[in-house]
């Protein structure tokens, strides 16, 4: 049903060209100017966690779309799906053939926690949003999984890791919805794969509106520290220890000595 009123996305400063994906505006919550470092185009190296997480989700993908694995198939699935698009993820990580059958066994093991999840109503995997709210500005996602629900749709996001706050990522996740789709999720939900933890939420047009609001807001501060050449705000915690921008920032480098104990 479409929204009453509808929606309309924020006005924004005019500025460059941006494109605005889910895991930036994720980065631009905890630290503004790591997302900035971003939209340069710095990321950090390639991580081994990483690395196991994202064959995971392409494991978990294919068994929603093509059905269950057996055990004797999964390590060409998992070797076909690197050859796929992951080569140069794992040449950047350096790891050796002789040490993928250990990358391989960690992702045997999450795929049979996977299997013990509820996937009834399944309608799309690794969907894609995409939409330009306002001139020049695109905003980007993909949601590892929609699941029809009572009144709507499930969209959900998988964790490989801990669950972590994956409270940003979901309103990103329910604002691109509602922006492609002219309605709100049912329910939105992120589960952890390795630990079993899970955050589910109904959102509400309130959610939406907020959201929209705070996407607005970091267009307008990415495009004004681009047009001043200056930086944003640098907020220290957990994130710091992988930031690409850790050796030119004080406050990091004091939150990682001190998460070092």
């Amino acid at each position: 049903m479409p929204l009453d009123p509808p929606f309309r996305f924020p006005p924004v400063a005019a500025g460059e060209p941006l494109v605005l994906s889910a895991s930036t505006y994720v980065s631009f919550e905890r630290c503004p100017e790591q997302a900035a470092g971003r939209m340069r185009g710095t990321y950090g190296p390639e991580s081994r966690p990483a690395f196991v997480g994202g064959l995971a989700h392409r494991i978990f993908a294919r068994h929603l779309k093509s059905g269950e694995i057996a055990d004797a198939d999964l390590a060409s699935a998992c070797r076909e799906e690197i050859g796929g698009s992951m080569n140069q993820k794992l040449a950047a990580l350096g790891l050796k053939p002789s040490q993928l059958s250990a990358v391989i066994e960690e992702v045997a093991g999450l795929y049979q926690r996977f299997k013990t999840l509820r996937t009834e109503g399944f309608e799309g995997a690794e969907v894609a949003l995409e939409s330009e709210p306002a001139d020049g500005v695109v905003l980007r996602g993909s949601v590892d999984a929609v699941f029809a629900e009572d009144g709507g749709v499930r969209l959900v996001d998988w964790k490989t890791g801990a669950l972590g706050d994956p409270d940003a990522q979901l309103a990103f996740y329910t604002l691109l919805w509602v922006i492609e789709k002219d309605e709100i999720p049912a329910l939105i939900e992120a589960v952890s794969v390795k630990t079993g933890e899970r955050s589910e939420t109904v959102p509400s047009r309130a959610l939406v509106d907020d959201t929209a609001v705070r996407v607005a807001s970091a267009v307008d501060a990415l495009r004004s520290s681009w047009d001043s050449g200056g930086s944003l705000d640098r907020i220290a915690g957990p994130w710091c220890r992988w930031c690409p921008l850790l050796d030119e920032c004080s406050e990091g480098a004091a939150a990682v000595d001190l998460l070092d104990g």
